[in-house]
């Protein structure tokens, strides 16, 4: 007789992607073996009306008293778990730090194909590789058939390209890789998906050579090659984080053992990867939101199986499972974007952290500026700092010019000293940056005559001017109306647009220096796909004089012929209500002037301001990054704020203002029937956006300097919360240590 017990009488814990804080019970069908079933399958279950689908959290005996009628589960989709222990650990853990919803938590591990129940199979996709023939033949003799050549480069450095890595490549490969194909120079097949890749070498090129620095820095990480430990990469901007990245990898590849890089942006995801494709052999795979639902399938099941040896994502390619986790790169870990903002709010940063504990591997956290809770952790020695404070190849740091505008002439944006110095770097034959993290063609459209300015009827908002759309724009819930001439308010008045964004400087910079080729980088010029791609090659390959943008033009990019830097409107920064915003200001200013001068060439950043004598300035300017963030470190612990002090933000919404007050004020009120509990509540009090998309918004801050005792209260709070009517009348979110408090 088997002791195993029977199958009715277990119940399948399951979790539902339903914003309750519960798994959900289940039978298991008649037909089912109970021994084929393991956490970290998924399967399908009736909800309700509908199916969903679930993961499978849980074996556990049926108690025969509960009197409860339970449904079973529909099918079961996975031959075996997607998830492995040391994942579900981690989602657990996960769920109660964010007190967030488990079953919202679990499906976010998976790729959107999954979480709609699709099959877990990798779509075999064609190949093309060298053939005999072209593995003897030299570039050189396609110089007749320059796409041709240009393509047969291309398969040389890879060890066999995918339709998928020469549409990145190339949008348009097609044609010349039939001249190929007619030549033999090429054969197209089939890529196996059944097994793990044999990896017969591991690099294509030899490791750059490292300075002292870097060497030191790599000799400390592959001391803690097969242990947990968190390194701190602090490098100035150009000394060459991504060579020693590159280097330890190689050491962890060397092991047979995986590696996962997150990047903060999606424009830097195409240039590293094509950087780790010329040095590495090994298969490398990237998952981000501009690739396809079955591109990230592929990507997630290939480190999922073992297929796949390195894997570069944003902050979503965190939760994929690793078949033999060796080391997680977490780069530009200072960047707001790695803390998701909706829904599950995570912090891919903290959680990265987590997940390399559980797996016992290393982590390593670069940034040229480090986010204060890395600095303070440092410090308290949970974290090993890592310096290198030489930019490589000999190249300087940039020389800073604060320049105060003060009533000097402005040519929309552009002061008189400012345009002098572009001339003067044009005239070189080297390239201008000027950044402005503000796009459209200006913030406001005030009427001369009576004053009015055009609102968002949704929002607390200005409408943004976008010329070249002739439309009026909210940069917050998206709605547009037609520019108008007239004042709608006096009848009379001109509407006439105040203030600066990217296109109203673009049209100045085109009267200014009509001779010269400028391009403008934000959200609305590089909107269609593979445009951004264009614009970086352009400037690559000098055919940009004058280069604009916004914040996506910050970081990891490398413009060698970058001379001159401008940030064009320094002070919007430096007044906030957002006690952030100084440590925010500071790392793009830094990051900014990391575009500027590279090898023999040096660089020189001016910053526009009205403020020239203001201490973050100063202080950055003259002691650099490091100084400004220790005095802001000792002003946050005299006022004790985080990182001394840990806060969660409680944000409520609604179409109408007492239901969010009235919500809140539930919460206050049970928070003040505790006054020992060490957790001071600020609020409730209406949001810095007070109407956002037609809802009106209100927050409650929570903070206090015990964590424990700050989670034991949400977790009170999240009960009544759900019992709450309260609730039912209103949007609310948790945020857990909150990077802004809009």
């Amino acid at each position: 007789m088997s002791d195993l017990p029977s199958s009715a009488s277990m119940i399948l814990k399951i979790a539902v992607p339903v914003p309750l804080f519960k798994t959900f019970d289940y039978l298991l069908a008649d037909d089912l073996k109970i021994e084929s079933l393991l956490p970290g399958l998924r399967v399908t279950v009736p909800f309700g009306r509908s199916t969903k689908t679930g993961i499978l959290i849980e074996i556990v005996e049926h108690a025969s008293s509960s009197g409860r009628s339970l449904k079973t589960i529909e099918a079961v989709l996975d031959e075996a778990p997607l998830l492995g222990e040391a994942d579900i650990a981690l989602l657990h853990w996960a769920c109660q730090y964010y007190h967030h919803p488990i079953g919202e938590v679990f499906i976010q591990a998976f790729p959107l194909e999954l979480r709609k129940g699709k099959a877990a199979h990798i779509k075999t996709e064609k190949n093309y590789v060298l053939s005999e023939k072209g593995l003897l033949l030299s570039a050189d003799q396609l110089k007749r058939a320059p796409k041709q050549q240009a393509l047969f480069e291309f398969l040389q450095s890879q060890q066999n390209a995918t339709i998928d890595q020469l549409k990145q490549w190339n949008s348009n490969w097609r044609g010349a890789m039939k001249g190929l194909l007619d030549k033999q120079l090429v054969l197209e097949q089939s890529a196996s998906a059944s097994a793990p890749a044999v990896i017969r070498k591991i690099r294509k090129q030899a490791p750059l050579p490292a300075n002292a620095q870097q060497t030191a820095a790599i000799e400390q990480i592959s001391t803690h090659a097969n242990e947990f430990s968190v390194f701190l990469l602090e490098g100035v901007t150009g000394s060459g984080k991504t060579e020693v990245y590159m280097q330890v990898i190689d050491q962890v590849l060397q092991q047979g053992l995986q590696v996962l890089v997150l990047l903060p942006e999606i424009t830097l995801t195409p240039q590293l990867e094509q950087r780790f494709q010329q040095r590495f052999a090994v298969p490398i795979v990237a998952t981000h939101s501009r690739l396809t639902d079955r591109q990230r399938l592929n990507a997630w099941l290939q480190m999922q199986q073992g297929r796949a040896m390195i894997m570069l994502g944003t902050r979503s390619a965190l939760l994929t499972p690793l078949a033999k986790p060796g080391l997680i790169v977490l780069d530009e870990e200072h960047d707001s974007s790695f803390k998701q903002q909706e829904g599950f709010r995570f912090s891919a940063r903290d959680v990265a952290v987590m997940k390399a504990r559980q797996l016992n591997i290393p982590i390593v956290l670069g940034s040229a500026t480090p986010s204060f809770e890395s600095l303070y952790n440092a410090e308290q020695g949970r974290y090993q700092k890592l310096l290198l404070l030489e930019r490589a190849g000999g190249a300087g740091k940039p020389f800073f010019q604060i320049l105060d505008i003060r009533n000097k002439r402005i040519y929309d944006g552009l002061s008189e000293p400012l345009v002098t110095a572009m001339k003067a770097t044009l005239a070189a034959k080297q390239q201008v940056l000027l950044f402005l993290n503000r796009r459209g063609f200006a913030p406001v459209q005030m009427c001369h005559s009576c004053g009015y300015v055009s609102r968002c009827q949704r929002c607390d908002a200005n409408l943004v001017i976008h010329y070249e759309a002739a439309c009026l724009r909210c940069h917050h819930c998206g709605s547009e109306q037609k520019m108008m001439v007239r004042c709608p308010h006096c009848k009379q008045g001109e509407l006439q647009p105040l203030g600066i964004g990217t296109e109203r400087i673009e049209k100045s910079l085109h009267q200014l220096f009509p001779d010269h080729k400028i391009l403008r980088l934000d959200r609305d010029s590089t909107q269609r796909k593979g445009a951004l791609e264009n614009y970086l090659d352009q400037i690559n390959r000098g055919e940009a004089d004058i280069i604009l943008g916004t914040q996506m033009l910050s970081k990891g990019h490398h413009f060698p012929n970058v001379t001159l830097v401008a940030i064009l409107d320094v002070d919007s920064g430096l007044f906030s209500i957002d006690y952030h915003s100084a440590e925010k200001l500071a790392q793009m200013i830094e990051q900014v002037a990391g575009r500027a001068g590279r090898a023999e060439k040096r660089g020189k950043v001016i910053l526009q301001t009205r403020h020239p004598e203001h201490p973050l300035l100063t202080v950055l300017i003259n002691q650099g990054y490091p100084a400004f963030a220790r005095n802001a470190l000792l002003e946050r612990k005299q006022a004790n704020l985080p990182p001394y002090s840990f806060q969660v933000l409680i944000r409520v919404q609604a179409s109408d203002t007492q239901s969010p007050l009235s919500f809140l004020s539930l919460l206050s009120d049970y928070i003040h029937g505790f006054p020992d509990s060490g957790v001071a509540a600020l609020g409730p009090v209406t949001a810095p956006m007070a109407k956002k998309a037609g809802q009106f918004r209100y927050q409650l801050l929570l903070q206090s300097n015990q964590r424990k005792s700050l989670h034991n209260l949400v977790n009170q709070l999240t009960t009544i919360i759900q019992a709450s009517k309260q609730a039912k009348k209103v949007r609310w979110s948790i945020d857990i240590d909150p990077v802004d408090l809009y």
